[in-house]
């Protein structure tokens, strides 16, 4: 395998090389580490394409900022134990047989027990394979209930199994002090390194490769943040406090963010509940879907989809104008009123889809493709895109359509099959974001 192939392509690479310098980590097999890691990431299709939090991106943003702030006086870092980390860091999340996008750390552990090229590696660079494995295992994510006994008793294991750590409980104390360091960093690097609309662009990829449905997106990030600056308190201040003033803005402007952004939601979904606010599917006259301005406006309520459900992105205008396209909107209140989201689609021949999916119906012209629903942040959750759907399938039966195709997540196409006779075509994991049919 060649680790030139993608290795000098990743942005943060130089990063990483830079500080690596400035931590003493400049033996070749860290080099070639970095590498190596780069090109499997990249190769298991685990890279800066693959639309899920847990990308290539992410392992290197975790190395970085671990090295960045490494001076932090909450765990005091010999030059040793930098040497542990920064291995801990490449690899804690590399997962490529993942069927979900969250990491198993047990695969995890057997990858990097097993990997002839990474064992050689370590061995060259002089560290115990059984001390990276307790770091690994300490990242574990959330550290309470079951997921922290059963890491616990694997962690006791390789203490143990080390000669080492065998019969010294200072250094154990110590080396699952680096462990929770890197569990912190392992949770707030991303979030510094760019402002909110990076961290919106996370929140989405976890949310999708996670199948959650996007109601979750803003509760589940408040309580993630809220959760962190609670129980890490400590070890998040002596992170951030090292790190430079726009890392710390970064951070602390998406913490805001995202609870401005629930504080509106929390207003929307009482303004619906108490009948202030109705929701109003709308099919679109030709007129006003030529209108500059409504297709600006809904262009940007689709650029809030993930990037994999952005259909028709490059010709998204076009489509918008075209007689032969399917168009409703959700407006408040009234047919004129305010668009908070829209449903789009047309005869499946027109759309370039996975290229794994086998539709036997395809090329027959009898099946239309509904694009994945978009609906404004704030408003998930109220019912609108059921009632855009409903409406589309109405229109999708006055234009003589037979079938109707679409992605939804798997949960919501299981409880399709009996209401509606839906039925997959087609499984994807790990996102669960699957291709299914339905009779019209």
């Amino acid at each position: 395998m060649s680790l030139q192939k993608f290795a000098n392509k990743h942005p943060m690479r130089d990063k990483i090389l830079s500080i690596m310098v400035e931590n003493e980590l400049t033996d070749d097999c860290f080099v070639e580490m970095l590498d190596y890691t780069i090109d499997l990431f990249e190769s298991q299709g685990l890279g800066s394409d693959y639309y899920g939090y847990h990308n290539i991106n992410h392992e290197l943003e975790v190395t970085y900022v671990s090295l960045l702030a490494a001076k932090q006086e909450n765990v005091i870092l010999s030059q040793k134990d930098i040497r542990y980390l920064y291995v801990a860091a490449l690899f804690h999340d590399f997962d490529p047989q993942k069927s979900v996008d969250k990491p198993h750390e047990e695969s995890v552990l057997k990858f990097i027990s097993l990997d002839k090229k990474l064992q050689e590696l370590i061995k060259i660079a002089d560290v115990d394979l059984e001390i990276i494995k307790v770091l690994i295992l300490r990242t574990t994510y959330p550290w309470i209930g079951d997921l922290k006994k059963n890491a616990e008793t694997q962690i006791e294991e390789c203490f143990q199994n080390s000669d080492l750590t065998r019969n010294d409980k200072p250094l154990q104390e110590h080396i699952m002090q680096i462990g929770e360091y890197l569990s912190v960093v392992d949770r707030i690097s991303g979030y510094t390194l760019g402002d909110f609309s990076k961290a919106m662009e996370m929140a989405k990829m976890n949310a999708h490769a996670l199948a959650w449905r996007p109601s979750l997106i803003v509760r589940s990030s408040v309580a993630y943040f809220e959760e962190l600056l609670n129980k890490e308190t400590e070890m998040v201040k002596g992170v951030l406090k090292v790190l430079s003033n726009e890392m710390r803005k970064n951070f602390f402007d998406t913490v805001l963010s995202f609870m401005k952004i629930r504080q509106q939601e929390i207003s929307i979904q009482a303004d619906y509940s108490y009948q202030n606010l109705k929701l109003v599917p709308t099919i679109e006259c030709m007129s006003t879907r030529k209108d500059p301005n409504f297709i600006k406006e809904l262009y940007e309520i689709f650029l809030e989809l993930p990037r994999p459900l952005q259909f028709s992105k490059e010709n998204f205008e076009d489509t918008v104008k075209n007689p032969e396209i399917i168009l409703n909107t959700l407006r408040i209140n009234d047919k004129n009123g305010e668009i908070v989201g829209f449903a789009k689609g047309g005869v499946l021949e027109s759309y370039s889809l996975r290229e794994e999916i086998r539709d036997e119906n395809y090329g027959l012209g009898n099946t239309i493709f509904l694009e994945p629903i978009a609906v404004k942040m704030g408003y998930w959750g109220l019912k609108g895109g059921s009632e855009m759907r409903h409406m589309f399938i109405m229109q999708s039966h006055s234009m003589k359509y037979k079938f109707l195709t679409s992605f939804a997540l798997r949960d919501v196409i299981q409880a399709r099959i009996e209401k509606e006779r839906a039925e997959f075509v087609e499984q994807f994991d790990p996102e669960r974001w699957d291709y299914y049919r339905i009779q019209i």
